[in-house]
């Protein structure tokens, strides 16, 4: 009965894992709950999470001219801090390349922190300046922290949306202010 219990458990764990985290998930082909073909798994599922979190969110991902998805980004400070994540960016749904986020930063900080970030771009242009590396958050800037319905009153400021959504960890400091970014075509 034993030997039986342990097999039956081996052969579900297997299978479990060869399913991969997200079963059925097929990236070359449009997810109807995000109606794009994210072109990582990592990227799909940060984008969902940001969906249930926030179902609104959804017309921001309808109606944007383009979108960068940082899926996981590391973030940490004791007076110097830093963060820096990688992301997928999306031209109306279409997967263009790949980007790199780096921040450093100055003043009272302390912790460390694991986000996620989606940058929604409203139209051709201000997707073009962040594809050509003309694209900075000053330190003005501000994001959304998704909660349920949050972005049903966010706006575009300077054609651009910003969101994140905390994975994990605590830092006494939350400003996306002097973000750099890079970006790499496929």
């Amino acid at each position: 009965m034993r030997s039986i219990l342990i097999r039956t458990l081996f052969v579900s764990l297997a299978l479990s894992f060869a399913s991969g985290a997200y079963p059925g998930w097929d990236p070359r082909k449009p997810d109807p709950e995000i109606g794009i073909a994210a072109h990582t798994e990592e990227a799909h599922m940060a984008i969902n999470a940001f969906l249930r979190e926030d179902p609104s969110m959804k017309v921001f991902l309808e109606k944007a001219y383009g979108f960068v998805i940082f899926p996981s980004i590391g973030k940490g400070g004791l007076g110097i801090g830093g963060a820096y994540g990688k992301g997928e960016v999306y031209e109306q749904s279409e997967f263009l390349g790949t980007a790199k986020l780096k921040q450093v930063t100055i003043g009272f900080q302390l912790g460390g922190q694991k986000y996620s970030e989606i940058i929604f771009f409203k139209n051709k242009k201000a997707l073009d300046d962040f594809v050509d590396g003309n694209f900075e958050f000053s330190a003005q800037a501000s994001a959304v922290a998704v909660t349920a319905g949050a972005s049903a009153d966010a706006a575009y400021d300077n054609d651009v949306a910003v969101f994140t959504m905390t994975l994990g960890g605590l830092m006494y400091e939350a400003s996306i202010g002097g973000q750099k970014f890079s970006f790499k075509a496929k």
